[in-house]
């Protein structure tokens, strides 16, 4: 059955019929609901390249993905993937995975829109000034932010987690505990979630009275994060607690305290923003905030994503959801011998 016979029965142009099916706000509800009606009657089978066409879509979504041996690692970002992938699936359209050095994801995502590859953009670990937001929001190519910018003033759409609440509980745990000289091992503050969560962080201590310890600023992989931590030990004065910014880090950061012999939540505490991946290979579980599964960030991503295709205003598409502490055997009082 062809779009044409639903056309040719109801009276409707091609267009019209198109946009019913694909749910445009500016196609009468009643008209929207006849166009189905009469599809499901006349078991109509949408083909998505004709659509595509018919609507001037690609009929797939963009994420440009760095291609790095840490990003490559980072099995609950792809978690996050596999969930858009699969909801967006449902309605015939793709996830674009783009391939991009670190340095050159503005000329990849300037291919993707001078060949209208996709439709819209999925845009992950945004930045406190963030060139690629600025961009699509200049080329009204619709786009999702996987986290905040707060360098971008116009409204657009967004999915992102409390950072700074979730570091604020962290400290607050560990200064409850009896820490006084707790340290910071976070992703560069370019990022806007490092940006969050260490303001979070220094508010808490700021509240108590005291200041970080340490910072040591890393990147997003296990083996940065490894040499960080040993840094951190080797202080004169070693921080007794340590609240890793981020997952990639965090495993490098206990594998390391592992390495020295020390007992995570016995010699030194740690808390591990976002937790571990099933597959770091600890012995026990870690002290983490935890914000929602990878799963759902992926389904509530690929909703706005679908909102932003139907053209419903931005200002709507807009979720902030709250993380958790979740309690392991990675942290708990000071040792006895700890120099204060």
């Amino acid at each position: 059955m062809s779009l044409k016979r639903i056309a040719e029965e109801l009276g409707l142009s091609l267009t019209t019929v198109s946009r019913a099916l694909n749910g445009y706000p500016e196609v009468a509800a009643a008209t929207r609901e006849a166009v189905r009606e009469a599809a499901a009657r006349l078991d109509y089978q949408p083909n998505a390249t004709a659509r595509g066409l018919a609507l001037g879509r690609a009929n797939a979504v963009g994420l440009v993905f760095p291609v790095t041996p840490g990003d490559l690692g980072d099995s609950l970002f792809l978690e996050v993937a596999a969930a858009m992938g699969g909801r967006f699936a449902r309605e015939n359209i793709d996830l674009l995975i783009i391939s991009a050095q670190p340095d050159a994801e503005m000329a990849a995502y300037e291919r993707a829109i001078r060949a209208r590859r996709v439709d819209a953009f999925v845009v992950a670990r945004t930045r406190v000034e963030d060139a690629r937001l600025a961009l699509l929001q200049e080329r009204g190519v619709p786009f999702v932010a996987y986290g905040r910018s707060d360098g971008l003033r116009t409204p657009y759409a967004w999915f992102d987690f409390d950072n700074e609440r979730g570091a604020r509980l962290a400290a607050e745990r560990l200064l409850g505990l009896g820490h006084r000289r707790i340290g910071y091992l976070g992703a560069p503050q370019e990022y806007n979630f490092a940006a969050q969560r260490f303001a979070g962080f220094g508010a808490a201590l700021s509240a108590a009275g005291l200041a970080p310890a340490a910072v040591q600023r890393v990147g997003l992989d296990r083996a940065s994060g490894f040499a960080a931590m040993q840094g951190l030990l080797a202080l004169d004065a070693p921080p007794t607690a340590v609240l890793v910014d981020n997952h990639l880090a965090g495993v490098g950061a206990v594998h390391a305290v592992l390495s020295a012999g020390l007992a995570p939540g016995r010699d030194v505490s740690l808390i591990v923003y976002g937790g571990l991946d099933a597959d770091a290979l600890v012995p026990s579980a870690v002290t983490a905030v935890r914000p929602p599964t990878p799963a759902a960030t992926g389904l509530a991503l690929a909703e706005l994503v679908l909102g932003r295709l139907r053209g419903e205003p931005v200002e709507g598409l807009q979720v902030l959801r709250q993380p958790a502490l979740e309690i392991g055997a990675s942290d708990g009082p000071p040792a006895a011998g700890a120099r204060r």
